[in-house]
């Protein structure tokens, strides 16, 4: 192919890509398939490499490109990024319109209501239709230029089409980057299978991956977007208008929206929203409910962070309100800081609530959560109890900023952030408090299973300088154990024999419950398969377990740097001194080459009669299933016991067979 036959052919490829790509994200309307539109993309780089003058700035695969970054640069918004005032009833609702009427009297007054998407909000300046910068909300007056993050989302063009008019010189738009649930699941089905952690939701998610310095990681995750407002260039009269040249745009916009021409259209379209929700492929938390004349925005004003023209309207789920008294600071196993909100006790979902997670430092400032509010809680999931939102209109002016601390709580050392997962972690491997999980961790039912040895006995045992360490439990006498608050010389004994027993666990029991970073009970199963053998695995390289066995390359790093740890080194070498098992031997269950489990993804929920959960996963392993604990569209089979909740809800809804704990018994047979 000479040079010009070369150019059409980009040309012709590019503009293919972009119409597919608006079609799936914008339209929602794929017309080929991922492995037809990765064959175009293919081409097109292979054509790009080879004509390198013929790469345009805005060529589909130019976007992820450069270096990582060292920092994110600040961004002053010329129009700021203001947050909008909350309410659960419908009543405040009304309350709402009454107070937009009273500033306009005699006016007529539309509505336009909108989804509330529960994402990540961001700004896009285009400049002569060319899109040139990105930011995050931040403060609302000042964010951080995420530029080539955005560039890697697919749904965000890179130019604008406008096929019938002139892009504007200067257009900024505002809008929320998101995760897809069931990409989402996805996500961490394939971080399951590589044996890597799971992250937590689809917004936190969304959050971590635009605030990595590296582009590269952020492409490899599922993010969309979805843009709702024009904050420069065009004249437009309403809100209705801009969702409408939005679109104009070929930018991806809201699916559902609607006009409504009074307060009680409002409430009814917002009732039909809420009933639209489970069809709706993202996480939404309510309504955003806007008047739609622009003019008028600008005589109903605004307060110092929020209009006085918009509202959302969030859908209320089982919910208490109480005091936050307190915010104190966790330690994980790995030193992860988890702030916890410690609340005057209430009564919610059939039990007392008097502490509920804060997921970490960005969630705190997103909700502006002070210690001696008043806040709305609810059991996520129906349960993990977690704040919600704040009563804002209950404070006193007593109420007292968060800060995550510069040292760890526990031990004072040195504390690092981890963007990855928008956490702070202590980097002191020696502190008490990851000691005291690290030891939880080893002897727990998905490790190495020492009956017994639980929290409580843990903390006396690391108090009293009995054990520092997994290595210091195999040398445990009865009378040390029995000296011990509450231990008497029985149950002494009985602790001290199961952590005996305990040295002939399978090898994928020891690997996990050695606590190394990035390595779950699903990774450590397939190390354990592959190696057979702990020096074996200690002494492989990154590239060995990359490719060898499959794992990540930020988990094999992570194994890699495990192994090489001298204190590591040490308490491995004194836990073969104590007699511990280090390799997978011949006479170990090995899972059927044949049977109705064989390969597929299997997830159980619910109480079983006959066997305990754990040891329905382990049967289910032996019969060649892959086990997982979330339910996705690759699920095969979710296996059904008593008081069963959400999982099986799910199931029905993606159309994945159930089981009862007969059929599925049956089945093995």
């Amino acid at each position: 192919m000479n040079r010009a036959e070369a150019q059409r052919r980009i040309a012709e490829l590019r503009q293919q890509i972009r119409s597919h790509d608006h079609l799936y994200y914008v339209e929602a309307r794929p017309e080929i398939s991922d492995f037809d539109y990765d064959r175009l993309y293919t081409e097109l780089k292979k054509l790009e490499e080879q004509f390198h003058d013929l790469v345009a700035p805005d060529s589909p695969t130019q976007r992820v490109s450069g270096q990582p970054l060292k920092e994110f640069k600040p961004v002053r918004h010329a129009v700021p990024m203001m947050s909008l005032d909350n309410t659960y009833n419908l009543e405040e609702l009304r309350e709402f319109d009454n107070r937009v009427r009273k500033l306009l009297p005699g006016e007529m007054v539309e509505y336009v209501l909108e989804p509330k998407i529960d994402g990540v909000s961001v700004t896009a300046i285009y400049e002569n239709g060319q899109f040139i910068r990105g930011a995050t909300r931040g403060d609302g007056t000042t964010g951080d230029d995420i530029t080539a993050n955005l560039k890697t989302i697919r749904a965000i063009p890179l130019t604008l089409h406008t096929p019938r008019s002139t892009p504007p010189r200067l257009l900024e738009v505002r809008g929320e980057v998101y995760m897809k649930v069931a990409d989402f699941d996805k996500l961490n089905a394939e971080r399951e299978k590589a044996g890597e952690p799971l992250f937590q939701n689809p917004r936190n998610t969304t959050a971590g991956s635009l605030k990595q310095l590296d582009p590269s990681i952020v492409a490899q995750r599922p993010l969309n977007a979805v843009f709702y407002a024009i904050a420069a260039g065009g004249n437009y009269k309403t809100q209705s208008e801009v969702l409408q040249a939005l679109r104009h745009f070929e930018l991806p916009t809201h699916q559902h929206w609607w006009l409504c021409k009074n307060i009680d259209e409002v409430i009814l379209r917002a009732e039909e929203l809420q009933k639209l929700e489970s069809r709706i492929p993202f996480e939404i938390d309510g309504a955003v409910i806007k008047v739609n004349n622009l003019e008028q925005w600008k005589r109903l004003g605004t307060t110092a962070k929020a209009p006085h023209y918009a509202i959302a309207y969030k859908y209320s789920h089982e919910q208490a309100q109480t005091k936050l008294k307190d915010i104190t600071v966790q330690v994980g196993r790995t030193g992860t800081l988890t702030p916890v909100a410690e609340l005057e006790p209430v009564f919610l979902a059939g039990s007392t609530i008097s502490r509920a997670t804060l997921h970490n430092e960005e969630e705190i400032k997103r909700k502006d959560i002070r210690i001696g509010d008043i806040v709305i809680i609810e059991k996520a999931g129906q349960v993990i109890p977690a704040v919600v939102e704040v009563v804002k209109g209950k404070r006193t002016g007593k109420e007292k900023e968060f800060k995550m601390p510069k040292q760890c709580p526990v031990c004072g050392g040195p504390v690092r952030r981890d963007p990855e997962f928008v956490a702070w972690r202590c980097e002191n491997i020696a502190c008490p408090a990851q000691i005291k999980r690290t030891i939880v961790h080893f002897a727990s039912r998905g490790a190495m299973d020492i009956e017994g040895v639980g929290e409580v006995l843990v903390n006396q045992l690391v108090d009293n300088k009995l054990v520092e360490d997994v290595a210091d439990l195999y040398s445990l006498t009865v009378e040390q154990v029995a000296g011990l608050e509450r231990m008497a010389e029985k149950s002494a004994r009985n602790v001290v024999d199961a952590i005996a027993v305990s040295k002939n666990r399978e090898l994928w029991r020891l690997l996990n419950g050695l606590g190394i970073l990035h390595v779950g009970e699903g990774a450590a199963r397939k190390l354990a398969d592959h190696f057979h053998d702990l020096d074996k695995l200690a002494s492989a390289s990154p590239d060995a377990l990359t490719q060898g066995v499959g794992v990540g390359p930020v988990m094999a790093q992570s194994i890699h740097d495990f192994f090489r740890n001298p204190r590591n080194e040490a308490v491995i070498a004194r836990l073969k001194k104590a007699g511990v098992k280090m390799e997978q031997r011949g006479g170990e269950r090995r899972a059927k080459s044949d049977g109705p489990f064989v390969g597929k993804m299997v997830v159980v929920t619910g109480t079983l009669s006959g066997l305990s959960r754990e040891e329905a996963k382990e049967t289910l392993r032996a019969a060649g299933a892959n086990v997982t604990d979330s339910v996705s569209k690759k699920t095969d089979y979710l296996i059904v016991g008593e008081d069963a909740g959400s999982k099986l809800d799910k199931a029905r809804a993606l159309g994945v067979k159930t089981l009862t704990e007969k059929e599925f018994l049956e089945m093995l047979k």
